[in-house]
């Protein structure tokens, strides 16, 4: 199964009729102009195939004040679903259905709170100054399974390992939910180049070839989606949950990025004689400059629940290590830093970032804080080669390294005071996003949990 893309961009009309055509010959019978909400879940009406040129030009409205995050009042004018005709997937698990990212209007203008506007407004500075964005995720997940006690169990019995990473039965035990989903993401062009287990019971990852930062951002969503069903196919369920225990490390989502000439889409971070060693160039170092620059905001759209700062800790594994960054640094082929420059060179990881993300927003923040860095000529200082997990405070306090946020009150307090937030978000969502999340903390930060009634119930 592989995407279909449209010919002729000039005419959405023409394109949608000679689209419909193809896909009415492949059994589709039904449409999704899919966009997502706050979260980056996705949202759609389903259209009959034979109303799939009027949904092309934006014929299905929506309410935004029944969705999280999309900040309308129930008297405004209703949002727009536009679908990109270039993003069109037929479902693997039901090929009577198609799928296509897509872009919010309101009043005939795009959107300015649709979280692919915003994507698209920051890669737009980006292609001003020549560049365009490259981006590769690495999906960490866990297939589960519910338990008559109403909790949950790994999909496998065999499951249980203290150190869990890499191990081939259990894989093997996931096998059919595992390679469907691999299967389906070959046949869309993903082009997957490994899976394993990961270390965690029950977690997985698959990771695929990198594309261009909004075309990532698309199949990231759908990932997320096909994941779930082809799970609940087997009679399981794919988890997106950044941190399911204290014992168990949790599920990341990596941002490999780097910057390419927008006309010749050479590698702009490629340096095999930089100086520093890690085969990064000096425009790349800007760009991680920026990044740490803004790195507690960034934490707030790419940590984006009171779930993801349980992830960011150094110990709590039962493998003995989280694999988590805690600080604000940058380093070489170095696990314990913020940002990693991986051994080949050439891109930057970022490693903070979970799979609970809504990338569309996660790209664009991380992307802004590095053109900001490239524009303003930062320094990034010299790389950590040293394990970092090991630093004391007083070593932190003297070399200037700072903690990424703590906890999501953090994250957003330090996100509603950088003024890069409100340049990316624009006013609406800027607002929206502070105002939900903010709610979000303050509702977990009053909720009576198990351990304080276990800790102190019977204690004073």
């Amino acid at each position: 199964m592989t995407a279909i893309y449209g010919s002729d961009k000039n005419s959405i009309l023409a394109e949608s009729k000679s689209l419909q055509l193809q896909l009415r010959e492949r059994g589709v019978k039904y449409a999704l102009a899919s966009y997502v909400d706050i979260h980056g879940m996705c949202k759609a009406k389903m259209v009959p195939l034979s109303h799939f040129e009027q949904m092309s030009q934006g014929s299905e409205l929506f309410t935004g004040a029944a969705l999280d995050g999309v900040p309308q009042s129930i008297h405004d004018e209703e949002v727009a679903a536009h679908p990109d005709l270039n993003s069109a997937i037929v479902l693997p698990w039901n090929r009577e259905i198609v799928w296509f990212a897509s872009d919010l209007y309101c009043e005939n203008a795009p959107f300015e709170a649709c979280s692919r506007n915003i994507l698209k407004r920051t890669l737009a500075q980006a292609e001003e100054m020549g560049y365009s964005f490259n981006l590769g995720i690495e999906t960490e997940f866990f297939i589960l399974r519910d338990t008559e006690d109403g909790k949950f169990a790994t999909a496998s019995d065999r499951d249980n390992l203290a150190k869990a990473c890499y191990d081939v039965p259990t894989l093997l035990d996931n096998y059919q939910v595992i390679d469907e989903l691999v299967t389906a993401m070959n046949e869309l062009g993903w082009d997957v180049y490994s899976f394993d287990h990961e270390d965690a019971q029950g977690q997985f990852e698959i990771d695929f070839n990198y594309s261009d930062a909004l075309t990532m951002a698309d199949r990231f969503t759908f990932f997320r989606l096909m994941a779930k069903e082809i799970a609940r196919k087997h009679g399981y369920f794919a988890s997106f949950m950044p941190k399911l225990s204290s014992e168990l490390t949790g599920s990341g989502a990596h941002y490999n990025m780097s910057l390419a000439d927008k006309d010749t889409k050479k590698n702009l971070f490629i340096d095999l004689n930089d100086s520093r060693g890690c085969k990064l160039s000096k425009l790349g170092y800007q760009f991680i400059a920026g990044i740490l620059k803004h790195a507690p905001a960034i934490c707030a759209v790419t940590c984006p629940t009171v779930n993801s700062y349980k992830r960011l800790v150094p110990k709590g594994a039962m493998s003995g290590s989280t694999w988590a960054p805690v600080y604000i640094c940058y380093g070489n082929n170095n696990r314990t830093n913020m940002l990693r420059i991986p051994l080949a060179g050439g891109r930057v990881e970022c490693r903070a970032a979970d799979i609970s993300t809504n990338l569309y927003l996660g790209a664009a923040m991380i992307l802004a804080a590095g053109l900001e860095g490239i524009r303003d000529g930062l320094d990034a200082g010299e790389p950590h080669t040293e394990n970092m997990y090991e630093y004391t405070l007083d070593k932190l306090t003297a070399s200037g390294i700072k903690f990424l946020p703590r906890t999501l009150g953090e994250a957003i307090e330090a996100f509603a005071n950088d003024p890069l937030s409100k340049k990316v978000m624009g006013d609406s969502m800027y607002q929206t996003y502070i105002d939900y999340k903010q709610r979000e903390w303050e509702e977990y930060h009053n909720h009576i949990s198990d351990w304080e009634i276990e800790r102190y119930l019977k204690f004073f």
